[in-house]
Protein backbone atom coordinates (compact mmCIF):
# COMPACT_ATOMS: atom_id res chain seq x y z
CA UNK A 1 0.00 0.00 0.00
CA UNK A 2 1.15 3.45 -0.71
CA UNK A 3 0.35 7.12 0.46
CA UNK A 4 0.19 10.54 -0.97
CA UNK A 5 2.75 13.00 1.18
CA UNK A 6 4.51 16.44 0.85
CA UNK A 7 8.28 14.80 1.42
CA UNK A 8 10.55 17.45 2.18
CA UNK A 9 14.16 16.74 1.22
CA UNK A 10 17.50 18.15 1.69
CA UNK A 11 20.18 17.60 -1.19
CA UNK A 12 23.86 17.40 -0.94
CA UNK A 13 24.48 21.19 -1.04
CA UNK A 14 21.82 21.84 1.41
CA UNK A 15 19.28 23.00 -0.73
CA UNK A 16 15.76 22.18 0.28
CA UNK A 17 12.85 21.13 -1.54
CA UNK A 18 9.46 19.97 -0.96
CA UNK A 19 7.45 17.62 -3.34
CA UNK A 20 4.26 15.53 -3.72
CA UNK A 21 4.98 12.12 -3.92
CA UNK A 22 3.82 8.46 -3.66
CA UNK A 23 5.48 6.91 -0.76
CA UNK A 24 5.33 2.78 0.06
CA UNK A 25 3.33 2.21 4.06
CA UNK A 26 6.31 1.27 5.39
CA UNK A 27 8.72 4.91 5.60
CA UNK A 28 5.96 5.65 7.99
CA UNK A 29 7.25 5.65 11.15
CA UNK A 30 6.72 2.79 14.04
CA UNK A 31 3.67 4.00 16.41
CA UNK A 32 0.71 2.17 17.87
CA UNK A 33 -2.47 3.85 15.30
CA UNK A 34 -2.61 4.39 12.17
CA UNK A 35 -4.71 7.25 10.83
CA UNK A 36 -6.39 7.91 7.40
CA UNK A 37 -5.48 12.02 7.63
CA UNK A 38 -8.18 13.95 5.84
CA UNK A 39 -6.97 17.47 6.79
CA UNK A 40 -4.24 19.27 8.19
CA UNK A 41 -3.85 22.64 8.52
CA UNK A 42 -0.63 25.72 8.21
CA UNK A 43 1.03 26.70 11.20
CA UNK A 44 4.44 29.45 11.52
CA UNK A 45 6.26 26.10 12.90
CA UNK A 46 4.88 24.50 9.20
CA UNK A 47 6.33 27.03 7.49
CA UNK A 48 9.62 27.03 8.78
CA UNK A 49 9.59 22.60 8.54
CA UNK A 50 8.67 23.53 4.73
CA UNK A 51 11.34 25.46 4.12
CA UNK A 52 14.47 23.84 6.07
CA UNK A 53 14.24 27.12 8.63
CA UNK A 54 14.72 26.95 12.08
CA UNK A 55 16.02 23.74 12.74
CA UNK A 56 13.01 22.29 13.62
CA UNK A 57 13.77 19.34 11.26
CA UNK A 58 17.02 17.21 12.21
CA UNK A 59 16.32 14.25 9.72
CA UNK A 60 15.63 14.28 5.68
CA UNK A 61 13.63 13.43 4.15
CA UNK A 62 10.21 14.19 6.14
CA UNK A 63 6.93 14.85 6.05
CA UNK A 64 5.93 18.37 7.95
CA UNK A 65 2.68 19.00 9.52
CA UNK A 66 2.34 19.82 13.14
CA UNK A 67 -1.72 18.97 13.20
CA UNK A 68 -4.31 16.75 11.11
CA UNK A 69 -7.59 15.40 11.74
CA UNK A 70 -8.81 11.58 10.33
CA UNK A 71 -10.28 8.81 11.17
CA UNK A 72 -8.29 5.70 12.71
CA UNK A 73 -7.52 2.70 10.12
CA UNK A 74 -6.03 0.78 12.63
CA UNK A 75 -4.76 0.34 16.16
CA UNK A 76 -2.79 -1.61 18.71
CA UNK A 77 -3.78 0.81 21.36
CA UNK A 78 -7.07 -0.50 23.13
CA UNK A 79 -8.68 3.43 23.40
CA UNK A 80 -8.55 3.45 19.77
CA UNK A 81 -10.82 1.57 17.57
CA UNK A 82 -10.87 1.66 13.54
CA UNK A 83 -14.09 4.15 12.29
CA UNK A 84 -13.13 6.30 15.42
CA UNK A 85 -12.40 10.19 14.54
CA UNK A 86 -9.59 11.75 16.15
CA UNK A 87 -7.16 14.75 15.93
CA UNK A 88 -3.93 15.36 16.74
CA UNK A 89 -1.72 18.80 18.02
CA UNK A 90 1.69 18.98 19.09
CA UNK A 91 3.90 15.98 20.54
CA UNK A 92 6.75 17.43 17.85
CA UNK A 93 5.06 15.68 15.38
CA UNK A 94 5.74 17.38 12.23
CA UNK A 95 9.17 18.31 14.17
CA UNK A 96 10.72 15.03 14.89
CA UNK A 97 8.17 12.57 13.92
CA UNK A 98 6.34 12.52 10.67
CA UNK A 99 3.54 14.47 10.62
CA UNK A 100 0.12 15.53 9.03
CA UNK A 101 0.68 16.49 5.50
CA UNK A 102 0.09 13.32 4.17
CA UNK A 103 -3.44 10.86 3.53
CA UNK A 104 -1.91 8.47 6.28
CA UNK A 105 -0.11 9.12 9.54
CA UNK A 106 1.08 6.55 12.52
CA UNK A 107 1.29 7.94 15.82
CA UNK A 108 1.52 6.97 19.55
CA UNK A 109 -2.07 6.99 21.21
CA UNK A 110 -1.32 9.14 23.46
CA UNK A 111 -0.74 12.05 21.23
CA UNK A 112 -4.44 11.41 20.28
CA UNK A 113 -7.76 12.77 21.37
CA UNK A 114 -11.07 11.82 20.39
CA UNK A 115 -12.50 14.30 17.79
CA UNK A 116 -15.60 16.22 19.84
CA UNK A 117 -18.51 14.93 17.90
CA UNK A 118 -19.76 18.36 17.48
CA UNK A 119 -16.60 18.75 15.39
CA UNK A 120 -15.66 17.50 11.69
CA UNK A 121 -12.41 16.51 10.76
CA UNK A 122 -11.95 20.18 8.85
CA UNK A 123 -13.73 22.17 11.51
CA UNK A 124 -10.80 20.47 13.81
CA UNK A 125 -8.18 21.53 11.29
CA UNK A 126 -10.01 25.08 10.98
CA UNK A 127 -9.42 25.65 14.46
CA UNK A 128 -6.29 23.23 14.83
CA UNK A 129 -2.96 24.42 17.07
CA UNK A 130 -3.70 27.67 16.84
CA UNK A 131 -7.47 27.09 18.27
CA UNK A 132 -6.09 25.17 21.02
CA UNK A 133 -3.24 27.29 22.15
CA UNK A 134 -6.14 30.23 22.34
CA UNK A 135 -8.62 27.99 24.34
CA UNK A 136 -6.29 27.26 26.92
CA UNK A 137 -4.96 31.05 27.11
CA UNK A 138 -8.50 31.35 27.81
CA UNK A 139 -8.79 29.21 30.35
CA UNK A 140 -5.64 30.56 31.70
CA UNK A 141 -7.13 33.91 32.16
CA UNK A 142 -10.23 32.36 33.68
CA UNK A 143 -8.40 30.56 35.88
CA UNK A 144 -6.73 34.11 36.99
CA UNK A 145 -9.90 35.88 37.54
CA UNK A 146 -10.49 37.74 34.56
CA UNK A 147 -13.76 37.88 33.95
CA UNK A 148 -16.28 40.00 31.57
CA UNK A 149 -17.39 42.98 33.93
CA UNK A 150 -13.36 43.25 34.72
CA UNK A 151 -13.35 45.30 31.63
CA UNK A 152 -11.56 44.86 28.28
CA UNK A 153 -9.04 41.65 27.25
CA UNK A 154 -6.75 42.58 24.53
CA UNK A 155 -5.34 40.37 21.98
CA UNK A 156 -2.75 41.16 19.81
CA UNK A 157 -1.39 39.80 16.84
CA UNK A 158 -5.47 39.71 15.72
CA UNK A 159 -5.80 38.50 12.33
CA UNK A 160 -3.48 35.91 12.74
CA UNK A 161 -4.65 32.09 13.69
CA UNK A 162 -4.38 32.27 17.05
CA UNK A 163 -5.70 36.03 17.69
CA UNK A 164 -8.60 35.10 15.41
CA UNK A 165 -9.92 32.44 17.79
CA UNK A 166 -9.08 34.53 20.49
CA UNK A 167 -11.19 37.29 19.78
CA UNK A 168 -14.08 34.73 18.18
CA UNK A 169 -14.09 32.91 21.78
CA UNK A 170 -13.42 35.71 23.86
CA UNK A 171 -16.75 37.58 22.03
CA UNK A 172 -19.20 34.44 22.08
CA UNK A 173 -18.02 34.43 26.14
CA UNK A 174 -19.04 37.68 26.51
CA UNK A 175 -15.94 39.77 26.74
CA UNK A 176 -15.16 43.08 25.46
CA UNK A 177 -12.71 42.25 22.77
CA UNK A 178 -10.01 44.81 21.33
CA UNK A 179 -8.17 43.49 18.48
CA UNK A 180 -4.28 44.79 17.79
CA UNK A 181 -3.37 44.52 14.09
CA UNK A 182 -0.83 46.63 11.50
CA UNK A 183 -3.35 45.94 8.77
CA UNK A 184 -6.15 48.30 8.35
CA UNK A 185 -7.74 46.27 5.52
CA UNK A 186 -8.23 43.38 8.48
CA UNK A 187 -10.75 45.90 10.97
CA UNK A 188 -13.75 44.77 8.88
CA UNK A 189 -13.38 41.26 9.58
CA UNK A 190 -11.94 41.17 13.25
CA UNK A 191 -15.54 42.94 14.30
CA UNK A 192 -17.21 39.99 12.34
CA UNK A 193 -15.38 38.04 14.78
CA UNK A 194 -16.71 39.93 17.60
CA UNK A 195 -14.02 42.66 18.01
CA UNK A 196 -15.41 46.07 19.86
CA UNK A 197 -12.32 48.26 19.36
CA UNK A 198 -9.67 47.59 16.63
CA UNK A 199 -6.26 49.04 18.01
CA UNK A 200 -3.49 50.40 15.63
CA UNK A 201 -0.14 47.96 15.88
CA UNK A 202 2.08 51.26 15.82
CA UNK A 203 0.33 52.31 19.66
CA UNK A 204 2.23 49.09 21.59
CA UNK A 205 4.83 48.70 19.29
CA UNK A 206 7.50 51.41 20.97
CA UNK A 207 8.82 50.66 24.12
CA UNK A 208 7.99 52.69 27.27
CA UNK A 209 10.56 54.54 29.62
CA UNK A 210 7.49 54.49 32.15
CA UNK A 211 7.61 52.35 35.30
CA UNK A 212 3.62 52.25 34.68
CA UNK A 213 1.02 53.32 32.34
CA UNK A 214 -2.59 53.99 33.18
CA UNK A 215 -4.57 51.10 33.18
CA UNK A 216 -6.59 50.08 30.46
CA UNK A 217 -7.00 46.11 30.03
CA UNK A 218 -8.68 43.62 32.03
CA UNK A 219 -6.24 41.02 30.32
CA UNK A 220 -4.78 40.09 27.28
CA UNK A 221 -3.77 37.46 25.17
CA UNK A 222 -0.24 38.39 23.67
CA UNK A 223 1.35 36.63 20.52
CA UNK A 224 3.83 38.99 19.99
CA UNK A 225 6.27 39.68 22.89
CA UNK A 226 9.42 41.55 22.77
CA UNK A 227 8.95 45.35 23.92
CA UNK A 228 5.17 45.07 23.31
CA UNK A 229 4.20 42.42 25.62
CA UNK A 230 6.02 44.69 28.62
CA UNK A 231 4.56 47.58 27.37
CA UNK A 232 0.47 45.58 27.70
CA UNK A 233 1.73 44.94 31.33
CA UNK A 234 2.49 48.23 32.29
CA UNK A 235 -1.24 49.12 30.99
CA UNK A 236 -2.76 45.97 32.71
CA UNK A 237 -5.27 46.81 35.56
CA UNK A 238 -4.81 46.14 39.08
CA UNK A 239 -4.64 42.08 39.58
CA UNK A 240 -5.16 41.22 35.48
CA UNK A 241 -3.28 39.00 33.65
CA UNK A 242 -1.33 38.75 30.09
CA UNK A 243 -1.24 35.18 29.11
CA UNK A 244 1.79 34.93 26.49
CA UNK A 245 1.72 32.79 23.47
CA UNK A 246 4.21 33.77 21.01
CA UNK A 247 7.03 36.02 20.14
CA UNK A 248 6.71 37.47 16.89
CA UNK A 249 8.05 40.30 17.80
CA UNK A 250 10.72 38.47 19.70
CA UNK A 251 12.11 36.54 22.71
CA UNK A 252 13.76 38.74 24.63
CA UNK A 253 12.00 42.05 26.48
CA UNK A 254 14.98 44.58 26.67
CA UNK A 255 12.51 46.99 28.46
CA UNK A 256 11.63 44.63 31.10
CA UNK A 257 10.51 45.86 34.99
CA UNK A 258 9.10 43.77 37.85
CA UNK A 259 6.86 47.18 38.45
CA UNK A 260 3.73 45.76 37.24
CA UNK A 261 3.78 42.97 39.24
CA UNK A 262 4.82 44.17 42.27
CA UNK A 263 3.08 46.82 42.50
CA UNK A 264 -0.21 46.16 40.80
CA UNK A 265 -0.33 42.20 41.26
CA UNK A 266 -0.16 41.70 37.58
CA UNK A 267 0.24 38.06 36.59
CA UNK A 268 1.96 36.88 33.10
CA UNK A 269 1.21 33.61 32.06
CA UNK A 270 2.92 31.02 29.82
CA UNK A 271 0.97 29.21 27.45
CA UNK A 272 2.17 25.94 25.85
CA UNK A 273 -0.26 23.48 23.56
CA UNK A 274 2.95 21.19 22.30
CA UNK A 275 3.47 19.07 25.61
CA UNK A 276 0.05 19.82 27.28
CA UNK A 277 -1.15 16.70 29.31
CA UNK A 278 -3.91 14.57 27.25
CA UNK A 279 -6.43 15.25 29.92
CA UNK A 280 -6.07 19.01 29.70
CA UNK A 281 -6.37 18.81 25.91
CA UNK A 282 -9.49 16.96 25.63
CA UNK A 283 -11.07 19.62 28.13
CA UNK A 284 -9.88 22.25 26.28
CA UNK A 285 -11.15 20.66 23.00
CA UNK A 286 -14.67 20.33 24.70
CA UNK A 287 -15.03 23.73 25.60
CA UNK A 288 -13.74 25.38 21.80
CA UNK A 289 -16.79 22.50 20.64
CA UNK A 290 -19.21 24.50 22.95
CA UNK A 291 -17.51 28.00 23.09
CA UNK A 292 -16.08 28.97 19.94
CA UNK A 293 -18.95 30.07 17.01
CA UNK A 294 -18.73 27.66 14.27
CA UNK A 295 -20.52 30.24 12.06
CA UNK A 296 -17.56 32.31 12.24
CA UNK A 297 -14.69 29.73 11.05
CA UNK A 298 -15.88 30.09 7.40
CA UNK A 299 -14.82 33.46 7.85
CA UNK A 300 -11.11 33.03 9.38
CA UNK A 301 -10.86 30.13 6.67
CA UNK A 302 -8.71 29.58 3.67
CA UNK A 303 -9.02 25.95 1.61
CA UNK A 304 -5.67 24.56 -0.10
CA UNK A 305 -4.28 21.06 -1.02
CA UNK A 306 -1.28 19.69 -0.29
CA UNK A 307 0.62 20.87 -3.86
CA UNK A 308 -0.15 24.38 -2.52
CA UNK A 309 2.34 24.27 0.62
CA UNK A 310 5.82 25.49 -1.09
CA UNK A 311 4.13 28.39 -1.82
CA UNK A 312 2.70 29.08 1.09
CA UNK A 313 4.83 28.43 3.48
CA UNK A 314 6.96 31.41 2.79
CA UNK A 315 3.45 33.74 3.13
CA UNK A 316 3.05 32.65 6.56
CA UNK A 317 6.74 33.07 7.95
CA UNK A 318 5.99 36.50 5.93
CA UNK A 319 3.21 36.77 8.26
CA UNK A 320 0.97 37.39 4.94
CA UNK A 321 -1.52 34.73 5.99
CA UNK A 322 -4.80 35.92 7.30
CA UNK A 323 -6.90 33.79 9.65
CA UNK A 324 -6.97 29.81 9.58
CA UNK A 325 -5.37 27.62 6.30
CA UNK A 326 -7.08 24.07 6.31
CA UNK A 327 -5.21 21.84 3.63
CA UNK A 328 -7.59 18.46 2.47
CA UNK A 329 -4.18 16.13 1.79
CA UNK A 330 -6.45 14.34 -0.34
CA UNK A 331 -5.89 16.82 -3.30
Amino acid sequence: MTFRALLVEKGEDGTISATVQELADDRLPDGEVTVAVEYSTLNYKDGLCITGKGGLVRSFPHVPGIDFAGTVEASADPRFRPGDQVVLTGWRVGETWWGGYATRAKVKGDWLVPLPKALTPREAMAIGTAGLTAMLAVIALEKAGVSPPRGEVLVTGAAGGVGSVAVAILARLGYRVAAVTGRPEAAAYLRELGADTIVDRAELAEASTKPLESERWAGAIDSVGGDMLMRILKQVQYDGAVASIGLAGGAAIPSFTVIPFILRGVSLLGIDSVMRPRDERRDAWSRIATDLPLDKLDDMVSEHGLADLPQLAPAVLDGKVRGRVVIDVRR
